[in-house]
């Protein structure tokens, strides 16, 4: 019989509704981008730097999660972090420059970088009432909405539905999913579901609590962080920005590449990103069992392996079709890699609740935030068929560093 409370059945549903709503949003707007890059008249450089305003925005706002969820709890940063977001999403449509667009991706980026952390940390939170891995089916559940939002962005560019309004049933249908999933997410304190900390490592570093001004009733006190929990830190933040750079290959170059460089029309140059997010899904729905089974380093080294001879090969041989396997085996490939780091990030000893989490998640939005302009800049030098061998690099990075998620002992 489950030992599972009901209320943990409940929250998990909707955490999983929030993750489906986030990702169907942004995806919405993906295969739009060579419409957008067309009608703005951007060359590749211009057109990555226009969104690095997305990353960049995230990159400030994910300073600050740590506090606004221990201010505001992470349910409701999450569920109306949503709505706030969809508004954002809508606005894309009705930026007549690239300087506008790059403020209205800016604005977009800082609140999903806040409403990420809010639902990786609600989440963790029903996991830890499970007593068992299930972070990945969550991201397994964005992915879903990703794929969604592609297929909803990719049918309303090939029917030449206007902009303005393709992005307005969307953020309406997945803002009004968010207030409803609302309803149904944990109550109480954020480390309700904890286990008390381990004893703190006597020679690490002092820093600040990032949650102490926040929480009411807590105290500003220094603590004490392990410096093998700081040196964790980096190498996860490093694995995270890998990831990162997968990801927005699949969802900023995608489709620009198959349209150019391959000749695709505008229904198929959005299956790029499509490909990536099925096999992404995939991945992270199978992914708790695999990561049970053989462990979290063994799954995200071979996962770096998949990347790196998929996306590989495609660019030896270029067609159409090996480009949609090659983003579908780098999708399977980087599938947990993200919610490791993020779950590993959560548990290092010595740290307080959510700091890990949070740093972790700015590390990643690094990624994001310089993988557009870096593609772009080798793209205008050499091509972005050249551009895209930063995914090949991704998926090596992965093999080489993936042993840091073997989980370490606290310590004494």
């Amino acid at each position: 019989m489950s030992t599972v409370p009901d209320r943990a059945r409940r929250a998990r549903l909707a955490v999983a509704a929030l993750f489906f709503t986030n990702g169907a949003l942004f995806a919405n707007v993906v295969p739009r981008y060579p419409q957008i890059k067309a009608e703005l008249g951007l060359g590749n450089a211009a057109y990555g730097t226009v969104l690095a305003g997305f990353p960049l925005g995230a990159l400030v706002a994910g300073l600050f999660a740590g506090a606004i969820i221990g201010r505001f709890r992470s349910s409701r940063v999450a569920a109306l972090g949503i709505v706030l977001l969809a508004a954002a999403i809508l606005g894309i449509g009705f930026a007549p420059t690239a300087a506008l667009l790059a403020v209205v991706l800016f604005v977009g980026g800082a609140l999903d970088a806040v409403v990420d952390v809010a639902q990786n940390a609600h989440g963790l939170r029903v996991q830890r009432l499970y007593r068992r891995s299930i972070v990945n089916s969550f991201h397994g559940v964005w992915s879903i909405g990703s794929v969604v939002g592609g297929l909803m962005g990719a049918a309303a560019a090939g029917l030449d539905v206007p902009l303005v309004a393709h992005l307005a049933v969307a953020a309406v249908l997945f803002g009004a999913v968010a207030l409803v999933a609302y309803r149904f997410l944990l109550p109480g304190p954020e480390d309700a579901e904890r286990a008390p900390s381990p004893v703190l490592d006597p020679d690490g570093a002092a820093v600040a609590d990032p949650l102490a001004s926040a929480v009411p009733g807590r105290r500003g006190r220094a603590r004490r962080v392990p410096r093998a929990a700081v040196r964790a830190l980096v190498v996860l933040g490093l694995l995270a920005a890998f990831g990162a750079l997968v990801e927005d290959a699949g969802s900023s170059w995608a489709a620009v590449y198959l349209s150019g460089d391959l000749g695709a029309d505008a229904t198929t140059a959005g299956l790029g990103f499509v490909a990536l997010s099925v096999a992404m899904t995939v991945g992270r729905l199978t992914g708790d069992r695999a990561v049970d089974r053989f462990g979290t380093a063994a799954v995200v080294r071979a996962g770096g392996v998949l990347v790196a001879g998929g996306m590989g090969l495609a660019l030896v041989w270029p067609a159409v079709g090996t480009t949609l396997a090659g983003f579908a085996l780098a999708g399977l490939g980087v599938a947990t890699l993200v919610p490791a780091t993020m779950h590993a990030a959560d548990e290092l000893p010595g740290l307080p609740p959510g700091a890990g989490l949070t740093v972790v998640s700015w590390l990643l939005r690094v990624g994001f935030l310089l993988s557009p302009p870096l593609v772009g800049l080798i793209a205008d030098a050499a091509g972005l068929r050249v551009g895209l061998l930063t995914v090949v690099a991704a998926g090596l990075g992965m093999l080489a560093l993936g042993g840091w998620l073997v989980p370490r002992r606290s310590p004494r």
